[in-house]
């Protein structure tokens, strides 16, 4: 299953530390974000990668260029952010027809890929992604999910003062490309997949709990609790 790895991001939010360092690159237990997800999602034969730059572009190409994964990562640079659906729409030819996983690179995540592979590929009919969730002790700060008793997502209330639940989109999704059918990219293709895409997707999408350790990489202080974990 192809990958594609957002990795763009100037990470605004997080600081001094994203001053020099793209925020893909960042570490956690003294190995870079970046790396992680490279070495977890192969040793469940996901790959090969695509991967976007934009902030310190060179820096993640130098990384990529030394790592032991440069065989299976095409990079391809953004001057200007395409938005995360826009880098799915512009790369959908080398994503080709069959599914594929879209990571947003820079959440600290562990846990069973393979398990979440297969869930995918156990979805019921009608189904178009399977999302990955977790629980969140800051639900006013993620997408909070209204999900049916069959585990299908029925809502997503997106940063609101007062969320309806903890359970949360982990921004880490396995895609059919049939998703490039739906009016949403039939015209002006979209930009933001949260914000855009999903609400499009409701009653087609399952869920998947993340029963392992997912952390938004976003402020010094979730940086601090990955960190801790």
């Amino acid at each position: 299953m192809k990958a594609i790895l957002l990795a763009g991001g100037i990470g605004s939010r997080l600081r001094p530390i994203t001053d020099t360092i793209p925020k893909c690159l960042v570490s956690v237990h003294g190995q870079p974000l970046l790396d992680i997800w490279l070495q977890k999602l192969s040793g469940y034969k996901i790959g090969p990668f695509l991967i976007n730059t934009h902030y310190l572009p060179k820096k993640v190409e130098r990384y990529v260029q030394q790592s032991p994964y440069k065989d299976v990562v095409t990079l391809v640079h953004e001057p200007q952010l395409l938005g995360t659906a826009g880098t799915v729409w512009a790369n959908r030819e080398w994503i080709g027809s069959e599914p594929f996983m879209l990571v947003h690179a820079d959440n600290y995540c562990l846990c069973d890929f393979g398990c979440f592979v297969k869930s995918h590929q156990k979805k019921p009919p009608g189904i178009v992604m399977t999302m990955m969730t977790f629980e969140t002790s800051t639900p006013e700060t993620c997408g909070i999910l209204g999900i049916s008793e069959d585990g299908i997502v029925q809502a997503m209330h997106e940063k609101v003062e007062d969320p309806p639940g903890n359970i949360a989109n982990a921004a880490v999704y396995i895609v059919n490309p049939e998703i490039f059918d739906f009016a949403i990219f039939k015209l002006t293709p979209p930009t933001d997949f949260s914000a855009e895409v999903i609400p499009e997707l409701l009653g087609k999408i399952k869920a998947w709990q993340n029963s392992g350790i997912h952390e938004d990489i976003g402020t010094p202080e979730s940086y601090r609790r990955a960190q801790e974990l």
